[in-house]
């Protein structure tokens, strides 16, 4: 089943260029990232440092949460996770993509208002080894912070995000900052983390209805020489949808409503 990335036209431009970012999770546009309540002993409590060591693609693990656990208040909260959290922002780099192609909210909110695009990946590629899909509850998540400390925990254990956020069908791939280059600093003053991301990993794009002529021409130029298909998401004459006005199909270009001899 592909994966997608709702993008600016920009960012369309820098991955079809062979570059991606992964963002820290201080980055990201939800306040509650990777932040639940953890149940703290006081001999925790009491502590100024911790262990911690991160596994990056390992999978969620099972039967850890505590939401049914009673514990007295001044021993549940997120200020260990706002620790953790810190320490996370240092250390790793997320790649978030979606199983939803056609999401009004992500083409507003992440394609630039209809301006940006969305590539399409195949999630069999290697490049998208250790990939999970977010898990969306109604209630923030309760861990016991003995779980996280001392010993590898998988991030994926706090891909957790509230029932609002469900319509993105969210799948994550983290990698170390380590393996990533810096490239620049947002407006945010946050750094710019990048990997190179394979060609052969894009099998398509689909440009958005109000994307400009000139951004349109220089993706043209990008993909008409490569097997990634192209299109336009034109609105449909019907409901609240769009209709995919195919430019380039996969494959050479030979054939495609775009070519000519």
């Amino acid at each position: 089943m592909p994966l997608y990335k709702y993008v600016t036209a920009n960012t369309a431009v820098k991955i079809l260029n062979g570059s991606i970012r992964f963002t820290q999770p201080k980055a990201f546009n939800d306040p509650f990232e990777l932040l639940p309540q953890f149940i703290t002993p006081k001999t925790i409590v009491e502590q100024e440092e911790h262990s911690l060591s991160l596994d990056c693609m390992g999978s969620r693990r099972k039967g850890i949460l505590r939401n049914g656990v009673k514990e007295k208040d001044h021993y549940k909260g997120d200020f260990q996770a706002r620790r953790i959290v810190g320490s996370l922002n240092d250390a790793l780099g997320i790649l978030c993509l979606s199983r939803n192609p056609e999401s009004l909210l992500m083409w507003a909110h992440y394609g630039d208002e209809y301006r940006g695009a969305i590539i399409e990946f195949d999630d069999r590629h290697p490049f998208f080894d250790g990939q999970i899909q977010v898990t969306y509850k109604k209630t923030r998540p309760v861990y016991d912070i003995a779980d996280f400390l001392g010993k590898p925990f998988p991030v994926a254990d706090l891909y957790i995000k509230p029932n609002d956020w469900s319509y993105e069908k969210e799948v994550r791939i983290a990698r170390p900052l380590s393996s990533c280059a810096e490239v620049a600093t947002d407006d945010n003053g946050n750094r710019v983390m990048t990997m190179d991301v394979p060609i052969d990993c894009i099998r398509g794009v689909t440009m958005g209805e109000r994307m400009t002529v000139e951004n349109q021409r220089i993706v043209w130029e990008l993909v008409k020489h490569t097997d990634i298909s192209l299109s336009l998401a034109a609105i449909a004459n019907w409901n609240y949808a769009f209709r995919n006005e195919v430019i380039k199909y996969p494959g050479q270009l030979v054939g495609s409503p775009g070519w000519s001899q």
